[in-house]
């Protein structure tokens, strides 16, 4: 039989029983105390085992990357090409191996040892101080019932009454106790069959599901080792033909040696530039300095040292910080700039340059500066500059002016909208264009501004406005697509909210994101892809009205809006949400098992709910210079045939086998493709194209779905069901 059950009732009667029960009781759940103890010791030496493992495989796995075979000649048949690079393959597997072994001994720390650990600690060391009160408040009421019962029968009423009074407290205390001790034994008895089982349950789903990702790496590994079997055979079958024909030759030169003989906290501290203003007409220079910021007496000490000459130190310059403000890019023409004012020489602004953006925000952090008024957030450049822009039939006049002028004059120039105009002549034109009596210059004809100085002034101009042009009413409805759902249902969602922005709002929007296509189309010469005009206008075209870090953490967010707007303007800004006709979908292809580099997150046994979670492997892609966006915003780049179908998975291993060297690749020569869909590669292996892109040597794949090509002097794979032959 069990444990017996504690009655409360017998609280009240403390018989043997009763306490011989409780003892029972307090030794099962030792014993308890003591298993999880034991097995925490033993999981503890099984997690470090298994990192000793995990070292050593790793260990192995670096060894077979870093050896290569030599071979001898000039040059290597495609055979021995793949053997060669399998060493780093094995290597390959090993430590995506080991990534998932690691992964799982983390699991099991936070699975099983941590809970059971609290559960010990937690509830079985509270039956223990449970147990310590209890004898205690036993020990005080027999040792009273003692002192009373021993009390002589001829004291004085009041004193017998008060030491019966004082007993019966002391004995409600006692049965209380009694009362809470028996709960919780009762209690912890129940408790432990789930809060210790559950860990276990975990981590054996933890423990098998890296197993089952072995048998899946050990899948995809079949796909390479077949590949690999042929070119071992056929080296094989190779060297078995050379070696007899090496021992004929032996043979010969023993018979006749002659003929074949020949030779043959308390501060922050970091360099900073600090600028040194010289008069007319020397302008000014960038000196480094050692700083070291106080930050409770807000004092800056600067020293000049000089790697180059020898590490010789200068003399040490303090000065008293007032305030810290950033150095927009459109006030001075370098990065990661800060303002500081002095209380030393009031009304001295002393600039300094830190050495990377996250140095810059290190400074400021340290500093207590901020960011400038008018900068990204809720204020406008109107109030600080007096410019009193507008969106109005003169600023959309000038948008037509800058735009026409940027596309004529400056569409190829390198870094367009990044590299910004000097600060004066930007006020000077934005003041002039935003004037009635005087904007009737033509911009693409007129030699007096710049290209650089035209873009910073319509950037200026959107900054300007009194509301943001994408408004403050719709600022959250913008980013709430962007932070989740699926590329199509941000695209639809930022097309229907596109049209509930004013008519004027709306027409200048549609202008800016055409023209910014165009820029990016032209991206190989301006470097100005999708993603970096996104990062350029996404604080200028929407901003939150209030000052918060959130507004600031919702940035990238903002660049996704823009990305997608400048992708999807035709489609956005053509068709009214709901009147366009979907369009035609191609077949999809089916999958065959992922790529042996692909690192499957481990699944996790959740106790909180019933199914286990899968999560999606986590799939990268390699996206060349010229790329129209980030990955956050490809939202449908559907062309006008339809929407780009799924591409079939692949081991991107068996790439290295060429046609001429592997059996049943057909050799294709001269014939040619052209993409009907857009295509980002997800393995190195694979080719990145926009539609209309021509390939040549096309020929069919060993990979099912996949055909070989190069294009542009780069050969890899394509997915068949994305081009159509020529």
């Amino acid at each position: 039989m069990g444990l017996h059950p504690l009655e409360f009732s017998e609280c009240y009667l403390d018989s043997p029983v009763f306490r011989e029960k409780i003892k029972a009781h307090e030794a099962e759940l030792d014993k308890t105390n003591r298993f999880i103890k034991e097995l925490y010791k033993d999981g503890k030496n099984l997690i470090n085992a298994t990192k000793q493992l995990v070292l050593a495989q790793r260990k192995f796995a670096q060894s077979l990357g870093e050896f290569q075979f030599e071979y001898i000649g000039d040059a290597k048949t495609d055979d021995e090409r793949c053997i060669d690079e399998s060493l780093q393959e094995f290597s390959n597997f090993l430590k995506n191996l080991e990534d998932q072994r690691e992964l799982m001994m983390k699991n099991i720390t936070e699975t099983l040892m941590k809970p059971l650990e609290k559960f010990r600690k937690e509830q079985l060391g509270s039956a223990k101080d449970e147990r310590k009160k209890y004898e205690k408040e036993t020990e005080k009421y027999y040792s009273s019932l003692e002192k009373l019962l021993n009390m002589s029968a001829k004291k004085k009423e009041p004193q017998l009454q008060d030491a019966d009074s004082q007993v019966e407290t002391i004995r409600q205390h006692f049965q209380e106790e009694s009362l809470d001790y028996v709960c919780k034994l009762q209690e912890i008895q129940e408790r432990k069959k789930f809060d210790c089982v559950e860990p276990m349950l975990a981590f054996f789903q933890t423990v098998f599901t890296f197993y089952h990702q072995g048998f899946e790496l050990a899948n995809d590994f079949n796909h390479y080792k077949k590949a690999l079997q042929i070119n071992i055979q056929n080296t094989r079958s190779r060297f078995e033909g050379t070696r007899v024909e090496v021992f004929e030759l032996m043979k010969r030169i023993r018979e006749v040696p002659q003929e074949y003989r020949q030779t043959s906290p308390i501060s922050s501290e970091g360099y900073l530039y600090v600028q040194e203003k010289r008069p007319p007409p020397f302008g000014s220079s960038w000196v480094k300095r050692y700083c070291t910021f106080v930050k409770e007496q807000k004092i800056l000490h600067m020293v000049t040292f000089d790697h180059r000459s020898g590490g010789k130190m200068g003399e040490t310059e303090s000065v008293t910080l007032k305030s810290c403000v950033r150095k927009t890019t459109d006030v001075l023409d370098r990065r990661f700039c800060l303002d500081i004012e002095i209380t030393d020489r009031p009304g001295t602004v002393l600039t300094v340059q830190s050495l990377s953006e996250d140095d810059h925000k290190f400074w400021i952090h340290a500093m207590g500066g901020k960011e400038p008024a008018g900068q990204y957030l809720g204020k406008t450049y109107s109030k600080e500059r007096g410019i009193d822009a507008q969106l109005d039939d003169v600023g959309l006049s000038f948008v037509k002016n800058a735009i026409n002028a940027i596309e004529t004059r400056g569409i190829n120039d390198q870094g367009l909208y990044r590299v910004v105009g000097v600060s004066s002549k930007v006020q000077k034109l934005l003041s002039l264009m935003i004037d009635e009596k005087s904007n009737d210059v033509d911009l693409s004809t007129c030699e007096d501004w710049d290209v650089k100085t035209i873009t910073s002034t319509l950037k200026l101009y959107l900054r300007s406005l009194p509301e943001p042009l994408m408004t403050y009413g719709l600022y959250k409805d913008f980013i709430a697509p962007a932070k989740g759902g699926s590329p199509e249902s941000r695209s639809q969602a930022i097309h229907c909210l596109v049209h509930k922005l004013p008519e004027m709002n709306c027409l200048v929007l549609g202008l800016l994101m055409k023209h910014l296509a165009t820029v990016a189309a032209h991206s190989k010469l301006n470097l100005m892809t999708v993603a970096n005009l996104g990062v350029v206008f996404g604080p200028t075209l929407m901003r939150p009205q209030e000052d918060t870090v959130a507004a600031i953490m919702d940035l990238k967010f903002q660049n996704i809006v823009v990305e997608i707007l400048i992708e999807q303007h035709d489609k956005i800004f053509g068709d009214v949400p709901g009147a366009s006709s979907p369009g035609l979908s191609a077949p999809t292809r089916q999958s065959k098992k992922l790529s042996v580099r692909q690192n499957r997150p481990l699944a996790v046994y959740n106790p909180k709910t019933v199914d286990l979670q899968t999560v999606s492997p986590d799939v990268g892609s390699n996206s060349d210079e010229a790329s129209l966006g980030s990955n956050e915003s490809m939202s449908s780049q559907s062309t006008a045939s339809g929407t780009p179908p799924e591409k079939a998975n692949h081991a991107p291993l068996l790439a290295s086998l060429s046609t001429g060297d592997s059996p049943g690749v057909t050799g294709g020569g001269g014939k040619r493709a052209i993409a009907v869909y857009p295509c980002e590669a997800e393995h190195e292996s694979e080719l990145s194209f926009q539609v209309g892109a021509i390939f040549s040597a096309v020929a069919p794949s060993r990979e099912p779905g996949w055909l070989e090509g190069e294009l542009e002097g780069k050969k890899g794979l394509i997915p068949e069901n994305y081009v159509e032959m020529l």
